[in-house]
C-alpha cells in the first residue's frame, strides 16, 4: 500500500505494481467464458476446461472436481477423465432465456484438498429454429366505402422466439391495389404494423378484398409466417376512433390481487349513432397480456386477472385497440412498471464442507463454501450473513453471492473438540 507523504524508491514502486499485476492475473485465471450455439447434440464438446484453467487431470480427480449450476437445469457435465465439459442435455435458448440477451449459463467448478472455486460462463447463441407466427391465421375488417384515403387499420404483430438477425425483421402486404403497409418502430424494439388506405373503396365494384400479410425473419434460410386478411366493404363511416393518449403509464404492486383495477383507457369518435360506438380490446403481445389482464369492452377499464411476479417481469406492456362499428380502429399501449415487494427469503446452499479440521490448522483455513441468493431487487435482495458469536470461526463474502466459512483463531481440541455453527442470512427488506 502506498501512502502519500512518504518517499519510496523506484524499486519499491515496481514491486507494488508487479504485485497488483500478479493479483489481477490470479483472479482472471479463476474464471473462463465460452460461447456455443443452442440445440447441440448430447455429448458434444463444449471446451477443454482442464487445459483452459491450467489444471492437471490428476488434480481434477484428487480434488473430486464437480460442477455446481445453482437452481438451473444441468445442461452441461464435467468429464474428469478427459478434463472436458460436455453437453448433458439439449439446450433450447428460447426456453432457457426467452428474449433476454445475452443468454448464459453460470457454472462453478469446485475442487477440494485444497478447496478452490472456478467460475465458468457459457453463452448460448441463437440459431434460426423458429419461424414468425401470428396468434390467429386470419383477420376480418369491415370498412366503410366512405373511409378517407390515409385511414389506418391496426394489424396483428407476428411473434418470433428467435432474437437478433434470426428474429422477426420485416412484413409485406399483397396485393397493394387499395392498401399499403406502414411499419413504425416502437420503444421495445418491435414494429407497429398498420395497413393504410391509399385508394378509395367502392362497394358496388368490390364488396370483399383478400390480402395476405407475411412476416419474414432474417435467418438463413429465411422463415416466414402468414395471416389472411379479409376486408368487407360497408357504407358510411368516415371517422376513426382516437385514443386520448398514445401511451398510458401506470404502476402495479407485484402482489396485487386478481380483480385489481389497473387503469382505464379512453378513445373518442366524431361519428354519431352506432358508427360512433367504440369497443375496446387487448391485442396480442410478447408477454401474453391477455392471460394477465382483461379490458371492459365498453368502459375501457383494464382489470388484473393473473398473478404478477416482479422477479419474472419488471415491466409489462399491453397493446389495446379501439374499434368502432364501421371497422375503423386506433391503437395505444399501456406501460406497467411492476413494484417489487420483499416476498423472497435468502436461499442458502452448502456447496462444500469439511467434516473435520486439524487443531494445528493455520488461521483462515476454509472449512465450508456456501451460495446465498435472494431474487428480490435493491435492498430487498441485498443479503448479509453472520454466524454465532464466541467461536474461533468467521464467515467471509468471497464473491457476489458466495461465502466461505473458515477458522479465525488457533484451535485447541482439548478445550473444544467440536463446534456447531449456525449461519444466518437476512435481507435488508
Amino acid at each position: 500500500r502506498v501512502t502519500s507523504g512518504h518517499a519510496y524508491s523506484k524499486r519499491g514502486l515496481q514491486d507494488v505494481v508487479g504485485f497488483k499485476q500478479f493479483i489481477r492475473k490470479q483472479l482472471a485465471s479463476r474464471q473462463v467464458g465460452y460461447s456455443i450455439p443452442e440445440e447441440m447434440e448430447k455429448g458434444s464438446l463444449v471446451c477443454n476446461i482442464a487445459q483452459d484453467l491450467g489444471l492437471d487431470f490428476k488434480r481434477l480427480k484428487s480434488g473430486k472436481a464437480r460442477l455446481y449450476s445453482g437452481d438451473s437445469a444441468e445442461y452441461i457435465e464435467l468429464n474428469r477423465e478427459r478434463g472436458v465439459l460436455l453437453i448433458k442435455d439439449r439446450i433450447d435458448r428460447e426456453a432457457l432465456c426467452g428474449d433476454t440477451t445475452p443468454c448464459a449459463l453460470h457454472l462453478q467448478m469446485i475442487l477440494e484438498n485444497p478447496m478452490e472455486l472456478f467460475r465458468i460462463t457459457v453463452e448460448i447463441t441463437d440459431i434460426n429454429d423458429n419461424a414468425p407466427s401470428f396468434a390467429s391465421s386470419e383477420k376480418r375488417f369491415e370498412i366503410s366505402e366512405s373511409a378517407i384515403v390515409g385511414s389506418k387499420f391496426v394489424l396483428e404483430k407476428a411473434l418470433d422466439a428467435d432474437i437478433g438477425v434470426n428474429g422477426l425483421q420485416s412484413y409485406s402486404l399483397k396485393p397493394t391495389n387499395n392498401f399499403a403497409l406502414k411499419l413504425e418502430n416502437e420503444a421495445d424494439g418491435s414494429k407497429k404494423v398498420e395497413m393504410v388506405l391509399q385508394k378509395p373503396l367502392d362497394r358496388e365494384k368490390e364488396r370483399e378484398i383478400s390480402l395476405l400479410l407475411t412476416a419474414v425473419d432474417g435467418g438463413q434460410p429465411r422463415m416466414t409466417g402468414t395471416m389472411q386478411i379479409t376486408v368487407h366493404v360497408l357504407d358510411i363511416n368516415d371517422n376513426a376512433p382516437v385514443f386520448t393518449k398514445s401511451v398510458y403509464k401506470t404502476t402495479l404492486m407485484e402482489n396485487s390481487p386478481r380483480g385489481t383495477s389497473v387503469i382505464t383507457v379512453s378513445a373518442s369518435d366524431k361519428d354519431e349513432g352506432s358508427n360512433g360506438d367504440i369497443l375496446y380490446s387487448i391485442t396480442s403481445s410478447r408477454q401474453r397480456s391477455s392471460d394477465l389482464f382483461q379490458i371492459d369492452r365498453k368502459s375501457g377499464e383494464v382489470i388484473l386477472t393473473g398473478e404478477i411476479d416482479y422477479e419474472k417481469a419488471k415491466l409489462l406492456q399491453i397493446d389495446v385497440e379501439a374499434t368502432d362499428n364501421g371497422g375503423l380502429s386506433d391503437s395505444s399501449k399501456i406501460i406497467i412498471d411492476i413494484t417489487d415487494v420483499n416476498d423472497n427469503r435468502p436461499q442458502i446452499k452448502i456447496l462444500s464442507k469439511s467434516e473435520s479440521v486439524l487443531e494445528d490448522a493455520p488461521e483462515n483455513t476454509v472449512t465450508a463454501m456456501l451460495s446465498v441468493n435472494d431474487p428480490d431487487s435493491e435492498k430487498n435482495g441485498q443479503v448479509q450473513c453472520s454466524i454465532n458469536e464466541e467461536i474461533p470461526f468467521k464467515i467471509k463474502n468471497t464473491m457476489n453471492g458466495f461465502y466461505s466459512l473458515g477458522t479465525e483463531l488457533p484451535l485447541d481440541r482439548e478445550m473444544a473438540p467440536q463446534f456447531n455453527i449456525t449461519v444466518t442470512c437476512s435481507d435488508e427488506g
